[in-house]
């Protein structure tokens, strides 16, 4: 459930390999891909995500992987053949170093469930991935002031929002963690209000973030809101924002990015 719009980038297919990975928090595993190949990627900012393929299987097939994703693409990746295509997971590019060249995406890992994060724990230096840059969520629609609000799924994808945001932004930001040791720095404009949020174990993403957004006192003005994380807390959000805040549903952009009982965000 989302209404991000999908932009497929000219560069198409790019390739990379592991750089390094290391454990940024006890449930964030940061990978670094590196590769001449990167030169080609057009690093945009905010919430830039990417259908990353992870060669699970090996990575003989990543050259048979298509250079777009729509359904000629999806049907090219199924042609592959389940034991040996790549797995596509989604993820938001978390910091990228032209000079390098080297790009960073972080993972939330649950011990082995999952596959993404099971991957991130084990990958090592040399392995090759590929990945199709996909754009942003974020519109950055004209605006008087603006919200974030996701859980740790989408703690990259705020991350790089607030980065990038004009330094006189204005507004608030809403994350949620299972673990207060998952809490990284970020880089709000002064303007912004960061608040982090740690539910109980064994409570539902948006236990914490969706009571707390209910009694947020807003600004005066017109917001432009960015509600992302685990299905039924993005779909709250924004249900909550355009119902009971009677926002125009046009300047809330929203996207589940997993499902509760259905896989893990990794």
């Amino acid at each position: 459930m989302s209404n991000i719009a999908v932009t497929h980038a000219a560069s198409g297919l790019v390739y990379a390999e592991v750089a390094r990975a290391e454990r940024v928090t006890p449930h964030m595993v940061r990978v670094t891909l590196t590769g001449d190949d990167l030169r080609r990627f057009e690093h945009v900012g905010f919430d830039q995500w990417f259908r990353l393929a992870l060669p699970v299987h090996g990575d003989a097939a990543l050259r048979r992987m298509p250079q777009r994703f729509g359904m000629t693409g999806m049907l090219k990746w199924l042609a592959i053949g389940k034991d040996a295509r790549p797995v596509i997971r989604n993820y938001t590019v978390r910091d990228f170093r032209p000079e390098m060249p080297e790009l960073d995406i972080d993972f939330v890992v649950h011990g082995d469930d999952g596959t993404a994060g099971p991957w991130a724990q084990r990958a090592v230096a040399g392995e090759r991935v590929a990945f199709i840059d996909q754009g942003c969520g974020w519109r950055g629609l004209a605006s008087d002031w603006q919200l974030i609000a996701a859980d740790e799924s989408g703690l990259p994808a705020a991350a790089g929002i607030l980065r990038d945001l004009p330094r006189g932004a204005r507004g608030h930001a809403i994350i949620e963690l299972f673990d207060a040791r998952d809490r990284q720095a970020v880089e709000a404009p002064p303007g912004v209000t960061v608040h982090w949020l740690v539910r109980d174990p064994g409570e539902a993403p948006g236990a914490r973030l969706l009571p707390f957004l209910a009694d947020l006192a807003f600004p005066e003005g017109l917001p432009y809101a960015f509600v992302v994380g685990e299905q039924a807390l993005a779909a709250a959000g924004r249900r909550h924002l355009v119902k009971e805040r009677g926002i125009d549903r046009r300047h809330v952009t929203f996207s589940g990015y997993w499902k509760r009982g259905a896989t893990s965000p990794s």
